[in-house]
């Protein structure tokens, strides 16, 4: 995979290749908490008159949705779990996990994310991350960085990115979906 393994990496990849490395599949996006009346609040304290939530509850019950509506959504209805409970990789809720343990495959990381010409101007303005990289580093936090494929662009933590460019072109999205493939074996 590594067509620039010549050319040498910039800093800070040059000296990662070698280190503990975290893939994370990540959820991209995560619809803002409903706000749950007060327990003991009578129906329609959030505005919603009570004959509309009674309504929306028999209509989805009646259509076998109840299980489809999201928790807190309606007044009365059970809150929705604590999303404190859910790992989070820079508020991004993680849904897989994976230790990069193949020597060729952190190399190819790195080949990626070492090299300024695999990056471009380029990108969306929008940022729902898919996927996210924890790098370790000799002597520091790790470096983190946000992938995302949608709005074809990264972002960087805990390090200088080293680049003036933050977009992904075609190419080098190619190169990190194989990489995530690899990971995660799918």
């Amino acid at each position: 995979m590594s067509t620039q393994a010549c050319a040498s990496l910039s800093p800070p990849f040059d000296k990662m290749k070698d280190q503990q490395m975290t893939v994370f599949h990540l959820q991209n996006y995560e619809p803002p908490q409903a706000p749950v009346a007060a327990p003991g609040a009578a129906p329609g304290a959030l505005g919603i008159p009570p004959q509309i939530t009674q309504w929306a509850t028999q209509t989805a019950q009646s259509l076998g949705l109840g299980s489809l509506i999201p928790p807190g959504l309606v007044p009365g209805a059970a809150p929705p779990p604590p999303a404190m409970n859910v790992p989070h990789f820079h508020d991004f809720r993680i849904l897989r996990t994976q230790q990069v343990t193949d020597s060729s495959t952190r190399s190819d990381i790195v080949d990626v994310f070492g090299h300024e010409s695999n990056f471009t101007e380029k990108y969306e303005s929008c940022f729902f991350p898919e996927f996210g990289f924890a790098i370790a580093q000799p002597n520091g936090p790790t470096a983190d960085i946000l992938v995302s494929f949608s709005c074809q662009q990264v972002r960087a933590f805990n390090i200088n990115w080293p680049y003036s460019k933050i977009g992904i072109p075609p190419d080098t999205q190619k190169k990190l979906a194989a990489i995530v493939s690899k990971v995660f074996g799918s």
